[in-house]
């Protein structure tokens, strides 16, 4: 893509002074964040958390494209086809998320309206001419233009891929399956499931893996009730809950089959409205917790507590000051001995000191010693219902957090 190659018939950037490139060059991060938090604002698709593989995708596309607008008005001919697999690929990711690309071309609009006002605005403080807004934004608007068009290619290129429009349909269903906050004028989820040939089952469980679309052919086949999509890197799953049937058990060792050996976690059943709970506990427990040890895949449900705490991570470290407080003004290393036999007493069933011992592997005589000392650090506290449920929680979340 060069200049010459873009939609409209004349090249806007020829008709702007050359003494603007290096302004717009000075302030691209300052554009991208500009036009990055107008789409968020705007677009509710692109509200996801910077850090997020969604935001990140975002910003950078954004930077690129503020790139490419000042070398284009450095020089307008200049080779650009370096800079089209990257918003190719936006399309793309689209597709394989399960969206279309009405968003899209929305925070393209939305981007270039903040881009028009910054540029001109930029312009204006360097002591250029107020003429080269018209000729400026036209440049930005033939931009986006050629921008999207590629973006459609992308999209074009990734539905041939996949084959016919039932798939299609069934990408579509796994994205608003498991979207947290449905648009609620969207299409009812239950027309969306019938166009997807996908009967909605009672529950259903998601499935996380570190897998990139470009590696899911290299999976063994699935069963067609298995809907598939990526996001951020991920492979995600969607198959239906256990039906307590020969044919649902059928299906659950055929997927374990599938996906052996491969690091996957399946989150809890849970009902269709409530798909996004299911890949939340899967996503967490695929980045928090240790890997499967057998066959896998890993049962997030088997881990719900800890995935609650890892949930509330930095609300339990806020509880974790203000329950252990009185163990902050010990030396390190008798704070972390004390913590641990604190732990070690709350789970236990008498409460006693050969019990604490016997947890900890010290002597019995030690742990008296240190169950004395919690006794005069945390007094009556430690026969307090709430002091020791928040203590236990405080100090699993310690714990969850150190490994």
């Amino acid at each position: 893509m060069t200049a010459t190659d873009l939609p409209l018939s004349r090249s806007p950037w020829k008709e702007l002074p050359a003494a603007l490139a290096p302004v717009l060059r000075s302030r691209i991060e300052e554009s991208t964040t500009d036009m990055v938090q107008a789409i968020r604002r705007e677009i509710h698709g692109y509200r996801h958390p910077a850090g997020s593989a969604v935001g990140r995708d975002l910003t950078g596309a954004v930077r690129l494209a503020a790139t490419q607008f000042a070398e284009l008005v450095e020089d307008p001919d200049a080779p650009q086809g370096h800079y089209a697999p990257g918003f190719r690929r936006l399309g793309r990711l689209e597709y394989l998320s399960g969206r279309g690309l009405d968003d899209l071309h929305a925070a393209y609009l939305v981007g270039a309206r903040a881009a028009c006002r910054g540029y001109v605005a930029a312009a204006r403080d360097a002591g250029l001419p107020g003429e080269i807004a018209v000729p400026l934004s036209e440049a930005v608007l033939t931009h986006v233009h050629a921008l999207s068009k590629e973006s459609a290619k992308g999209f074009e290129e990734a539905r041939a891929r996949s084959g016919d429009e039932v798939q299609r349909n069934r990408r579509t269903l796994a994205g608003r399956l498991v979207e947290r906050r449905p648009d609620p004028a969207g299409e009812p989820l239950d027309h969306l499931a019938c166009r997807a040939e996908w009967p909605l089952p009672p529950t259903l469980a998601c499935v996380a893996l570190r897998s990139p679309a470009e590696a899911f052919p290299e999976l063994p086949a699935l069963d067609d009730d298995v809907l598939t999509m990526t996001r951020g890197g991920e492979l995600h799953l969607v198959v239906p809950g256990p039906a307590g049937d020969d044919d649902g058990e059928a299906r659950l060792t055929r997927l374990r089959a599938v996906l052996h050996d491969r690091g996957a976690v399946m989150g809890p059943a849970v009902p269709p409205e409530r798909a996004w709970v299911s890949l939340y506990c899967a996503r967490l427990a695929l980045h928090r917790l240790p890997g499967p040890t057998g066959a896998g895949p890993l049962m997030a449900a088997d881990h719900l507590s800890e995935l609650h705490l890892l949930g509330g991570a930095h609300i339990g470290e806020l509880l974790a000051e203000q329950v252990l407080a009185p163990l902050r003004a010990l030396p390190e290393g008798k704070a972390e001995r004390l913590a641990d036999t604190l732990d070690a007493l709350l789970m236990s069933a008498g409460r006693t000191a050969p019990e604490v011992a016997s947890a900890l592997g010290i002597h019995p005589q030690t742990a008296r010693n240190r169950l004395r000392r919690l006794t005069s650090l945390f007094g009556k506290d430690l026969t307090d219902p709430r002091f020791r449920l928040e203590a236990l929680i405080a100090l699993r979340t310690r714990a969850l957090r150190q490994g």
